[in-house]
């Protein structure tokens, strides 16, 4: 059975704001991301499978179950990280947490005691009885994950789940998200405006802009190897290009990388043979996979 699968999924509001148009797609389970623009219709997605929001025409399954029909029966296998703030300040991420997982219709030791799992999970266990309006950006970030998590989802449903944090909290928040997909056997739809984060840590990518479904396909579908390769070595790029140049080679910069055309056969013997007569220690040769935001050209999407 699919994960999530939509049938022509359209959605307006007013009749006039087109937010998802004519939306086809059948989701597997993995970690999934779910990226687009700002304003592509991602957190719109997210409202209708939660059964939040009624389309206005088309279908939309969740594990086979219609959210528009019985919302309840999703909303149980499902957890939700809203993108904004939506925590109370004056009391603890502990009570909090327990209290969410008391409406998820946990008894209340058990709502205690998968709090407390969750949040020792997002690395929240030593600071649970302190209030969160105390707390960082980053941990109210966790608590907002540890919310999700409480009733035990066969699914999460992550809403821009880095928001607001500086790249150390951002990295740790996706490794985070990494492991709960992997070693938790929990499928997870990570809405993201930053494809770089994305091809990080999901499986598979579904694009859309403008409400319209843009491509959807395993990632690693999508970074198959190009036809150029990568050349790292820890010193004297600039020599090194000039060489590969001198060679008839076709070689642009990338960072730290030189990136050489593949139009010969002999072009790793060419470009080792460089290397050597110029006593360079070489950290990498090797067919450059594309990367996922060369792949799209929507706007504000490419995170590199």
């Amino acid at each position: 059975m699919s994960l999530i699968a939509t049938e022509a999924l359209t959605k307006t509001y007013g009749g006039r704001v087109t937010a998802l148009s004519d939306l086809t797609v059948d989701v597997e389970p993995g970690v999934i991301g779910l990226v687009g623009a700002n304003g592509a219709g991602k957190s719109t997605f997210i409202k209708i499978m939660l059964g939040l929001l009624a389309p206005t025409s088309g279908q939309v399954r969740v594990f086979g179950i219609d959210p528009t029909v019985e919302p309840d029966k999703v909303r149980l296998r499902v957890g939700y990280m809203p993108e904004h703030d939506c925590l109370p300040p004056d009391v603890s991420a502990a009570e909090f947490v327990t209290h969410l997982g008391r409406i998820s219709g946990l008894p209340r030791a058990a709502a205690r005691e998968r709090a407390s799992e969750a949040l020792r999970h997002v690395g929240l266990y030593e600071e649970r009885y302190r209030q969160i309006g105390g707390y960082s950006t980053g941990m109210k970030q966790r608590v907002k994950l540890a919310q999700a998590l409480v009733h035990d989802p066969d699914l999460l449903l992550l809403d821009e789940p880095t928001n607001g944090l500086d790249p150390a909290g951002r990295d740790a928040m996706l490794a985070l998200i990494h492991r709960i997909g992997t070693e938790f056997g929990i499928s997870v739809v990570v809405c993201s405006h930053l494809l770089g984060e994305v091809e990080r840590i999901c499986d598979s990518l579904i694009a859309i802009e403008g409400g319209r479904l843009l491509r959807a396909a395993r990632i690693s579908a999508m970074t198959e190897a190009s036809d150029v390769l990568a050349v790292e070595v820890a010193e004297g790029v600039d020599e090194l290009a000039t060489a590969l140049g001198k060679l008839d080679m076709k070689v642009s910069r990338d960072g730290r990388l030189l990136l050489v055309e593949l139009t010969a056969d002999d072009a790793y013997d060419r470009i080792l043979q460089a290397v050597a007569d110029l006593d360079l220690p070489l950290h990498r040769l090797d067919l450059r996979r594309h990367r996922v935001a060369e792949l799209f050209t929507p706007r504000e999407m490419a995170d590199v």
